[in-house]
């Protein structure tokens, strides 16, 4: 059975090429992220400085999905 995917909210501290963001945790804990298939599909602008939620897989703590821009 899968584990649980971990919700967490940071904010966009630099944009990468390909879709590809690096996003900084509430704890100053630095994530490479990148943008899920609906926020892809609709269009969402992410910059620098935006507030982001972001699921984690437990097996890996350094890569994240972003999957909603708070603002």
């Amino acid at each position: 059975m899968k584990e649980a995917a971990i919700e967490v909210e940071g904010r966009i501290s630099s944009v990468l090429a390909g879709t590809m963001f690096r996003v900084e945790l509430n704890n100053q804990h630095q994530v490479l992220a990148t943008v899920c298939g609906k926020i892809r599909k609709r269009w969402v602008r992410l910059t620098v400085g935006d507030r982001v939620k972001m699921e984690m897989s437990p097996y890996d703590l350094n890569k994240a999905r972003i999957t909603w821009r708070i603002g």
